[in-house]
């Protein structure tokens, strides 16, 4: 169960650790950071700024998906082997995902989101009966 609770406490953490280069892009843009409309200042970055935004938006949209996953496997009782399995790969596959967004790296980032998509889903499936 601890690997299970802290595949979730860490999948919820990388919402603000996605964050952390969006605000350091921020900073560095012109003027500095924009605490009056950052999410006009946002929309205008480019380069890893704007890739560094979408790992943080994406990172905002997966985790429901996740943690639903886990509750309704964990509620209606799916073997807690495959849950932690599941929950570990969907760890995995985020840290993938957001450091092929950072880097650029299209194929991988793909690849990562569909591992961690699937995983989110297969948790789901585990709760039928």
């Amino acid at each position: 169960m601890t690997i299970i609770i802290g595949s979730i406490i860490f999948s919820a953490l990388m919402i603000m650790i996605t964050r952390l280069p969006v605000t350091l892009a921020m900073a560095k843009s012109e003027g500095g950071y924009n605490n009056k409309c950052p999410r006009d200042q946002q929309a205008q970055l480019d380069g890893f700024g704007r890739r560094a935004v979408g790992a943080h938006i994406n990172s905002l949209e997966a985790f429901p998906l996740f943690a639903c996953g886990v509750i309704l496997a964990l509620i209606f009782e799916a073997p807690i082997n495959m849950v932690e399995n599941l929950s570990l790969a969907f760890v995995a596959a985020r840290c993938v995902y957001t450091f092929a967004f950072w880097m650029n790296i299209d194929l991988l980032r793909s690849s990562a989101w569909t591992v961690g998509f699937v995983s989110s889903l297969w948790l789901m499936w585990l709760a039928l009966p």
